[in-house]
């Protein structure tokens, strides 16, 4: 009897060794053979710094395919005023996904009456941004709500407040030059503002150390690059 019992211990401690292995082997495949999101390297489009629209809109994809990037923050509503009709931000999506970026539209909000043209979504935008910095945090959470629960979209919001409590999809903090590389971390989006290089080679190295140390990076802003150089 104590020989069999033996050897069924032997076979449990077999299968389950087996069991064990089969485990671990089929995870890994699972991690290696899914797809991998890439972090967002975004461009961010600022309209004040330099107006981009139907007519050089092309120019600035190919601009951004061109130099890494995969999404864009597109601004299309700035202080009160909608830039763009439906008609043309649903053409700016479908020419950014026809050169594999995403778009999200972007809304820059400086009063406290101000609020989400519904205009701005389901028109094939991956996301959308709010760029409220200026105003009471109360305004910026209820703006939050109020877009998380009329987009089907991905929400973005874009920040100078280091300690911001909110929790849009993306978070991306305005973390521009070596003062704020403290902030720069993994659960939120950093930022590189060519403004604030000194230098191509400056600028690389930001950029790279933003995207090393957090879930990605955006660069503000187009119109700067393109005078710039970089």
């Amino acid at each position: 009897m104590s020989v069999r019992r033996a050897g069924r211990r032997k076979r449990r401690t077999a299968i389950i060794a087996l069991a064990t292995c089969a485990l671990v082997v089929g995870s890994l495949a699972v991690f290696y053979l899914l797809p991998h999101q890439p972090k967002p390297i975004i461009l961010y489009v600022d309209q004040g710094n330099g107006a981009v629209n139907a007519s050089n809109f092309k120019p600035m994809l190919s601009f951004a395919s061109g130099h890494g990037f995969n999404t864009v923050f597109f601004q299309v509503y700035r202080a009160g005023v909608l830039l763009f009709n439906g008609t043309e931000l649903a053409s700016f999506a479908s020419q950014a996904h026809q050169r594999d970026l995403k778009i999200f539209f972007a809304l820059y909000l400086t009063n406290s009456t101000q609020t989400i043209p519904g205009a701005v979504m389901h028109q094939g935008e991956d996301g959308v941004s709010l760029d409220m910095s200026g105003l009471p945090s109360a305004v910026q959470g209820a703006l939050l709500q109020d877009l998380s629960s009329s987009c089907s979209c991905q929400t973005a919001v874009t920040t100078t407040d280091m300690a911001s409590p909110l929790r849009p999809d993306r978070l991306i903090l305005e973390t521009y030059g070596d003062a704020a590389r403290p902030y720069v971390r993994q659960g939120i989006v950093s930022s590189v503002g060519v403004f604030a290089t000194t230098s191509q080679q400056d600028y690389q190295a930001q950029f790279q150390y933003d995207l090393n140390h957090s879930d990605g990076v955006m660069v503000f802003d187009y119109a700067g690059l393109l005078r710039s150089g970089y």
